[in-house]
This record gives C-alpha cells, structure tokens and sequence, in this order.
C-alpha cells in the first residue's frame, strides 16, 4: 500500500514537471506551401473569370432576378420540399416494413428498394409522364369487389404530378436505408427496457428509439436534400418551368446560353448554403447528449487527475 503512494506521487510529481516544459510546435511547410498554391491557383481562376469579357457578367445581372427565374425558383424549392417529404415519410414506412417481423412487409419493401433504387431516375421521370399510354383510364378500387372511381390520365397526371411521383417515390427508396441505418444504430437495451417499462411497441419507437436515432439519421437525410434540391433540375425534360428550365427558355430565344446557366448556378448554389447552415443547425441540435456526455467525461477525468496530485 505503502509503495502504491510512493508511486503516485512521483506519477503526480512527473507530471508536475512535464507540465512546466515548454510546448514547441511542429513547424507544418508543407501546409503552407500546398495552402498558398491553392490561393495562387484559386486567385487565377478568379481574375480569369473577372476579366473574360465572354461571362458577359452584365447579363447575368440583368437576369438574376427575372420575374421567370424567380418563378422557376419558387417553383425549385416547393418541388424540392414536397418530393422530399414524400421521400421522408415514405422511406420510414419502408424501413419499418424491412424491419418488421411480417414476411411478406417484409418482401414487399425489398421489391420496392430493388425496383426504384435499380432503374435511373430520369427512366423513371419520363415513364410517370407517360402513364397515361398504359393506363388511359385511372381505376381505384378492389380487385374484387366495387370500384371508387375512374379518372383520366392525361387530366390528373400532369407535369406537376409526374415530376412529385418521380421525385418522391425515388427518394423513398434511398430514404429508407438511411432511415433503417438510423434505427439499428440504437442499442437493442434501450428497446428491451422500454417493453420491460410496460410501454407500447409505438410508444416504444417514437419516445426511445426515433429520438436516439436522429442524430444518426440527420446528416445523411441533410445530404439528400441537398441532392434533391439538384435533381429538380432533371425535371426539365418532362417541360416543368422550374429553375433550370425557366433559364433555358430565355437562352433558346436569345442565345445567351452561358450568362443564363451562370444565373441558375448562382441561385442553386445560394439555396445550397441556405439548406448547408440549416442541416448544420439541426445537427447541433440532436448532438447536444453527446456533448453533455463528453464534458461529463471530461470533467471527471479533471477531477480524478486533480485528487491523484492532490495524494
């Protein structure tokens, strides 16, 4: 016991020592060597595009804020918003359904994951805005039994409804791996203590699992709005005026094609930043636990270090 002490103090007193060296830090050249060739390069590029008179960077301000870039952009980010909630909600059915128990759920969701998540999206755009070649007539109702109603095609799926169908069902299938991720990563104590609390399987899910899980769910499903807010832009081929297509009407008619793109970059890269700072908000908001945890941790650590010197 004796000999425990005696060892701990010059632990303490070591320590005591190296704390009073001086700290020299590592001199990093080759940091600032590669950093100011990237400023040298990034400077030219951006002196390149300053002085290139072929930008025509007065067009691009004389339609930044078109009355039909706007309208394109509006129509950009409800597209955006929609088709994700589509995606959202529909990816934690299906990855509730993987989930499940249920065999045939089960068998259902994997069909569903193997079809949409293996044929190209824009395949999947331009067959939702051909619908109505399959199916003229809309029927809903049983196989057997009484019909709800008929509706036609060419009528109800529009663009607008294309392009939400395509969107939406797409991102359900990549929605539900992220979702389904996000769900495994929780501990299987924490659904056992729950049932063993007397809580319901849906209490259990929405008050102690989905909770736990969103820190592992937001980054990703961020991302994937992020691309979603982009692939809007393949929207343009079933003739949806959003952004991208809003500019490409204008340069069909003036042949200004390179200062309109620009004037869609511009907006696209601005909504980007916006939805960037957003999902970098909410991820602080759903990782406040494990900052807790981590100046709990560290605070004992301190504590402890402070009664070994003290011994």
């Amino acid at each position: 016991m004796a000999q425990t002490q005696l060892l701990n103090r010059q632990v303490a007193r070591d320590m005591r020592e190296i704390e009073k060296m001086p700290v020299i830090p590592l001199r990093h050249h080759g940091r600032w060597v590669a950093a100011a060739i990237i400023i040298l390069v990034a400077g030219g590029l951006i002196m390149s595009m300053v002085t290139n008179p072929r930008f025509q960077w007065t067009e691009v301000a004389k339609y930044l804020f078109d009355p039909s870039i706007l309208s394109g952009l509006l129509t950009t980010i409800w597209l955006t918003l929609a088709a994700m909630s589509i995606g959202i909600i529909l990816g934690t059915t299906l990855a509730l359904m993987r989930m499940s128990k249920n065999p045939v759920l089960e068998t259902i969701a994997n069909i569903y994951l193997w079809m949409f998540r293996g044929t190209p999206l824009l395949v999947q755009l331009i067959f939702w805005f051909n619908l109505s070649a399959l199916y003229p007539q809309i029927t809903l109702g049983f196989p057997i039994g009484p019909n709800l109603g008929t509706f036609d095609a060419n009528t109800y799926i529009t663009v607008y409804v294309a392009a939400l169908l395509g969107l939406g069902l797409n991102e359900g299938a990549y929605m539900s791996e992220i979702v389904r991720s996000g769900l495994n990563s929780v501990p299987t104590g924490q659904r056992e203590a729950a049932e063993a609390l007397g809580m319901s399987g849906f209490r259990v899910m929405f008050r102690v699992i989905l909770p736990q899980a969103m820190k592992m769910i937001i980054p990703p499903t961020g991302n994937q709005l992020i691309g979603m807010l982009k692939t809007t832009s393949l929207v343009s081929v079933i003739a949806l005026e959003e952004l991208l297509y809003s500019a490409q009407l204008i340069y069909t008619a003036n042949f200004q094609t390179i200062p309109l793109l620009i004037v869609a970059s511009l907006w696209y890269l601005a909504l980007t930043t916006i939805l960037t700072l957003f999902q970098h908000f909410l991820e602080r908001h759903f990782g406040r636990g494990d900052r807790h945890s981590q100046v709990a941790s560290s605070s004992a650590r301190e504590e402890s270090n402070e009664t070994e010197r003290s011994a």
